[in-house]
Formats: C-alpha cells, structure tokens, sequence
C-alpha cells in the first residue's frame, strides 16, 4: 500500500484483511508511513495523516506518536489543519500529560479569535480535557465569552464553565453573575447551557443556592412558556416542545425547592400543569412527567400534588415498556414510607408486576409488595407472596423468604397463623432460607405453648412427605425431640386425629438419619432428638440405646462425639438422664447475647445445673456470663475431680468439680467467650466457712488466666489446703505455685492460686442445636 493512500483506501483495506494479523501489518505499514511524514519540515498533509492516525487510534492501536503533531497543527494558521488538531488534542490527550500544558497558550489565543468557529474549537477542547491548572489560566477567558452577544459562542462557553467548575470549585463564584444574566436568553441552546451550569453551581455551594431560589419565578416562566407554546419545527419533538430543557429544568427546579417552602409554592401551579397537560402516550412525554413526578416528591409540595404524582407513577405500571415500569417501582419504593396510602391504591398493580417476565421488574415488585404489607392486608398479600415464591426464579428466592419471615413476625395476626406461614416457607423453599430461619422458628414455637401438640403434629406429616427441605426437618426433629410425648398422645383438637406409634416415630428420625439428603446438622438434630425421646417413650428405650451406639462410630466426627457424650449418659449418668434430657424452657425472644443461636453479646442467661443425687456438692448457681470463659476453655472435662492423696488432705467442705459442674457444662459447648478483657470475681464456693472465689481474664480467642482465691471465716485453721483442677485432653493446664497451703481462721489471711488454660484448636466450641437437650 502506498504512503500516500487517502483515509478512505486505508479504511478499505483495513476492512478487507482476512486475519487479525493481516489488518495488524496494514496499520504498522501505514504507521511507519505516516512517522515519516511527520519528520518532514515541509509536508503538505498533516491534517491528511493525522485524520488517518485517529482512526488507528479509533481501532485501539498505539497512536501516541501523534501528540506532538496535535500540537503543531494547533498553532497552525489554517482552520482545516486547526480542527483536525483540536480533535487529535480531545482523542490522543488528557490532562495527566505534559504534552497538554503546550496547547495552554493556542486556546487562550483562539478564544480571543475573530472566527467563532475558531473559538468553539478551543471552548469544546477545553471543555473536554482541559485541567485544574489549564481551568484556572483560562477562566477569565471564558467568563469573558459568557457575556458575548454571540448566542453560538455562549452556549459552548457556558458548558465549558460547567468543566471548570467541576474541576475547580473556587471558581464557581465567578460564573454565578453571568449565568443568572444567560436565564435572559430567547435561544434554547443558551437557555439549556444556563441551566446546568446554575445547577452545577447550586449543588455544589449553599450560599449559591440561596441566591438563586430567586431565579425560581423566572424558571417556571420560561418552563410554562415550553409547555403552552404552539408547534415549532425547530424545538418539537414528539409533539414535546424542547423536552430536553424541559427535563434540566425540572432537575433545577428540584434542587431549588428542596427542604424551602417558599421556592416550592412558587412551582406547585407549574408541576399541577405540566403534569396534566403533557401527553403521556409516548416515550419523549414519558420523559418530562417522570422528571415532574420526581420534583414534586422532593419538594414540599401540596398534598394533593404528590397524590396525583403518585397516580402518575401508578399510570406508569399499565405501560408495555417495561423499562417505565421499572422505574415507576423504583421510584414508588423511595415514597412508600412517607405516602403508604397513596402507594396503596395501586398495590393491585403492583402485585401483578410480580408476574411479569423480566427479572429486574420481578425483583422491584417483589421488594415493593414486601414494603406494601401492613397489619390490615397481611392475609390477602401473604397470599399472593406465597404463590410468587411457589414459582419465582432461584436467585429471587432467598430474598421473597426473607421478606415473608419479617411481614409474618411484624403483622402476624395469631401464632398459629405465624407458624403455619414459615411452615409453607419452608416446604415451598427451605433450601433458600437464611440460616437464622430454624432456631428463630424454634424460639417461636416455644413461645407458644399452646400450640405445641398442633406443630409437633404438623410438622411429622411433613417430614413423612419430604425430607428434602434440611430446614423443615431440622425444626421437625427438634419439635419430635422435645414434644414427642405429645405426638404419641395423639389428642390434638386442631388437627385430623392421627394415631403415631412410637415405632412410627422413631422409624422416622432414622430416616432422616440414614437419608442421603441429610445434612450433617440435620443428622445431629435427629440424633439428638432421638435422645430425647428416650425420656419421652417407655417400650423402645433399648431400640433408641442401639441406634445412639451405632453412630459411636460414624465418619462424622460431630455425629460421633454426640453419641458417644449420649452413650455415656446411659451408661456412667443413667440417674440424670431424665434431668438432662427435660424439655427446654421458653426461649425468650431477642434475649441478649444471642444471634443465631450463639453467644455474641454481654449476658448470657443464667444456666440451671442439670439435678443429681444427694450428697453431692455443687458450687452454688452464678451468672454465666461471668464465667464463661473459663466453660468455653473446660469444654468436655471427664471424671468428677477427686482429691489427690499426694498433695495433701482437703479440708471439710471444699468444693469438688462435679460432672454437674464439669461435664454438663461442657455440653454447652456453643457458648462462646463473653468479649471483655476480664471478668469481675465471682464467688463459686461458699460453704462451713470456706469461701472461694474465681476470676477469668482473657489473653487470647485461645487462651485464659484463672485467679483462684480462697479465704476461711471459720473459727479454726485449715492446714494442708490444696486446689485441684482437671480439663479435657484439648486443653493445656498450667497451674502455678500456689501463695501459700495455710488458710487461717477468721479471714486473716487469703490463699490464691493462679491458672493458665489454653485451648488452642478450640475443640469445645459447637452449635447450638447440640446444646439444647442439655442446657435446663
């Protein structure tokens, strides 16, 4: 290909290449091509070549060889060689190089040209990449040419200033006079200019916004002028006269009226008739009374003003375009708190958008239809909520649950109907659910208690028919564990008598055992409940010791270790099994400290040691949130501590760990450390004159300092006094000499003993569904 080519050959044969790598070596020739030329003193087609280089540029090859020829041209005398170098200066420059502080002086030079034409190059130029330092050199130029008589050359300045001004916002102070003077103007290229320019100006100053609220009588005059004007071929658009400034306008008019009662009574007439007098069956008048419906929502405005904005937005609904119908939701779903009974008369409409085909329209009903529920329509639009979830798309189904859970807990007319609504959640979409779903829905069904036989009746029919929803089976094993007595009485008066065998019931928990759909923690909550049932039933208690054995062994480590803790309770603590295994208390809603069924918060509620027989010593009851980091650390201590010959006698009376105390403790396993760098000394044994106290202090997530002190109020001395600790294999103990082994009497002397616990891989640590069945 010739050097020479005109743009129109190169473009062909660009076009014409086979391959990727046949239209690169085109470019690189021409390239070379134009390179050459440009190292030439004297060549005639500079403009010639560089409107070549652009479009190599246009394609995304390397252009930046051309800068400096984009200079040159620039300060070139001929317009056609001027244009085509402010145009490589717009494409090939911006103002992080070097090579633009060149072209400073060109543009203050043309701004004062004699040609307008010459003139709006360096106005658009600069507007396009002019800098903060180039902003601020020119901007007396360019405030200079706001006051032109030229209507071509102000309405270019005007959007030039609007460039500076947001690059430098000093300067925003020096364009605010001519700006107001430009609102004058008969020319709507000039008017249009104006008025983003006092935008920029208003949203970027107070002060400034002040002083131009009182442009607002001039605006609305202006606008109501474009709205009552005759047909003018010049403006018309759709039969919309210059919607274009219509809509700035508005924009304008909005920001002035906001938060001022003044400004905003001055345009309520002007949004009353435009709002009613635009034609709303094309896109163009769509446009301008969506831009209306917007600044009277944002203004204060008459109230019935908003009621027919809202209407508008309602009009909006009916549309085919589905893009006006999203915005129309978009913008019903900022209002809905302030005009909740104006936004309800559509809620018809509304609630058909959620059967729409689009997944964006979908989604902006489904979140307005959630919005729209309130204590006097919970039954009609639950109704159609739970029809959409039955059929909604994946991804909107976690969110539609969600929705439901928050309507039904805000506006739930009964328990029962509160139930029987997370229930159908569940069955239609447990897999979506939030994981917080099943131990709030179990704290609900504790609450109401007498709907107990009604759920744990409910719930089995459920799990009969489908074991697939882990969620639904999680809460229905919970509910058989803990009323399965209820169950087996078969005397529910809110539901069809069924009789369930004990047989029947535990068939079905080893199901969910055995499926292959069950979770690990769906199998931990049927274990579990398969325990409790072995306080609950009387002929099968052998059955339900067999199945607990069997997974003694399983692969599942947390499965394992919940059986094997259960096989020791029939076997070295048959006597508190009865006491272990009682039902829950009523969970109390929002208690602190809990989220999710974890521990998290400040308080933890006071736990009630399980029962056991007596004769044993137990150190009496204290709030747990004092001493849980040491629980947290004794996660799964063994055989109740004993007193070590070796070290000396006890005296009479002294505490000993017991396995309420140790083991039963450790079973809470979920509570985690309550986060405070130390705890407050709590008394844990107090008894014949002897009284210890505990204080925790936390050094790590991991680790923990244990204040052992012991005082003697008694009348006689206690000689040979020794502390005994013991912790799980997961735990490293270190305890430190004591102060002394001599406690006298009367108080007058102390004895402590410091301990260092440390669990580095936090094997205490469970969930919550493995607590319940032993925290009485």
């Amino acid at each position: 290909m010739s050097p020479s080519v005109p743009l129109q050959e190169m473009i062909r044969a660009i076009r014409s290449a086979r391959t990727q790598c046949e239209e690169r070596g085109v470019i690189q020739r021409e390239c070379a091509a134009i390179r050459a030329q440009f190292r030439q003193a004297d060549n005639g087609g500079r403009s010639h070549n560089l409107a070549k280089l652009l479009y190599v540029h246009m394609l995304g090859y390397p252009a930046h060889f051309g800068q400096m020829e984009c200079v040159r041209m620039i300060a070139s005398p001929r317009y056609s060689e001027k244009r085509v170098g402010y145009l490589g200066a717009m494409m090939l420059l911006d103002e992080k190089q070097d090579a633009s502080l060149l072209i400073t002086n060109s543009i203050k030079n043309d701004l004062a040209h004699s040609s307008q034409y010459v003139q709006s190059l360096a106005l658009c130029t600069l507007a396009c990449m002019g800098s903060a330092e180039m902003c601020r050199d020119l901007a007396p130029e360019i405030e200079r040419l706001l006051r032109a008589s030229n209507s071509y050359i102000k309405k270019k300045a005007a959007l030039c200033a609007v460039h500076i001004v947001r690059k430098v916002h000093d300067l925003g102070e020096m364009f605010a006079p001519a700006a107001r003077g430009l609102l004058a103007e008969k020319n709507h290229g000039v008017l249009h200019g104006a008025v983003v320019l006092i935008t920029e100006l208003c949203e970027r100053n107070p002060e400034t916004l002040e002083r131009f609220r009182k442009t607002v009588p001039d605006l609305v005059q202006i606008m109501k002028g474009l709205v009552i004007s005759g047909y003018s071929p010049e403006h018309d658009v759709a039969g919309i006269s210059d919607p274009f400034l219509q809509v700035r306008i508005l924009r304008l008019l909005r920001i002035l009226g906001r938060n001022n009662e003044t400004a905003s009574d001055a345009m309520n007439d002007l949004l009353a008739q435009v709002a009613t007098n635009t034609d709303s069956t094309k896109t163009v008048g769509n446009a301008v009374l969506y831009e209306t419906v917007l600044t009277v929502l944002d203004i204060k405005s008459e109230s019935g003003l908003r009621v027919l904005a809202v209407n508008i937005l309602g009009r909006f609904l009916l549309n085919n375009d589905r893009n006006i119908r999203y915005i129309a939701m978009t913008s019903l779903q900022k209002i809905v708190g302030t005009d909740h009974t104006a936004v309800q008369r559509h809620r018809g409409t509304i609630v058909d958008c959620l059967k729409d085909q689009d997944a964006s329209v979908k989604r902006r009903a489904l979140e307005l239809s959630l919005a729209l529920v309130s204590a006097s329509n919970i039954r009609s639009m639950m109704k159609e909520l739970l029809i959409f979830l039955s059929s909604c798309p994946a991804e909107l189904r976690s969110n539609a649950a969600s929705g439901i859970f928050n309507a039904a807990e805000r506006y739930a007319p009964s328990q029962r109907w509160h139930i029987d609504t997370i229930l159908h959640v569940l069955t239609t979409a447990g897999g979506d659910v939030r994981d917080e779903t099943v131990p709030n829905l179990i704290q609900l069904i504790t609450n109401a208690s007498e709907l107990h036989c009604y759920t744990v009746h409910k719930l089995y029919r459920a799990v009969l028919t489908d074991i697939s929803q882990q969620p639904l089976v999680q809460v229905a094993c919970w509910c058989i564990g803990e009323y399965g007595d209820l169950l087996l009485r078969g005397e529910c008066q809110d539901t069809e008598p069924v009789q369930v065998t004990e047989d029947d019931v535990l068939d079905a928990l080893e199901t969910v055992l055995q499926s292959h759909m069950s979770s690990p923690a769906t199998r931990g909550f049927a274990l579990t409940a398969t325990m409790k049932l072995s306080t609950r039933i009387t002929d099968n208690v052998d059955r339900i010791r067999s199945i607990v054995s069997i997974y003694g062994s399983c692969i599942d480590v947390e499965l394992q270790q919940r059986a094997v803790e259960y096989n020791a309770l029939f076997k070295k603590y048959d006597h508190m099994r009865a006491a272990v295994l009682e039902r829950m208390p009523v969970i109390e809603k929002n208690s602190p400290g809990h989220t999710n069924g974890e521990s998290t918060g400040d308080t933890i509620k006071e736990i009630q040691p399980a029962k056991v027989k007596q004769g044993e010593l137990l150190p009496p009851q204290q709030p747990a949130n004092q001493v849980c980091d040491l629980l947290d650390l004794l996660g799964g201590s063994g055989e109740p501590l004993q007193p070590s010959p070796a070290q000396g006698s006890v005296a009479p009376g002294l505490p000993i760990i017991s396995p309420a105390g140790g083991d039963l403790l450790d079973l809470l396993g979920g509570l985690e450390p309550t986060p405070v760098a130390s705890a407050p000394a709590v008394t844990v044994y107090e008894k014949s004159g002897v009284t210890l106290t505990l204080s925790c202090e936390k050094q790590s997530d991991s680790g923990l300092t244990v204040t052992l002190t012991a005082s003697n109020s008694s009348d006689s001395d206690i000689s040979s006094f020794t502390l005994q600790a013991a912790v799980p294999k997961s735990v490293q103990l270190h305890m430190k000499a004591p102060s002394g082994d001599f406690l006298p009497a009367q108080g007058a002397a102390k004895v402590t003993q410091m301990v260092v616990l440390n669990n580095p891989n936090k094997v205490g640590s469970t969930h919550m569904h493995r607590q319940y069945c032993f925290c009485q």
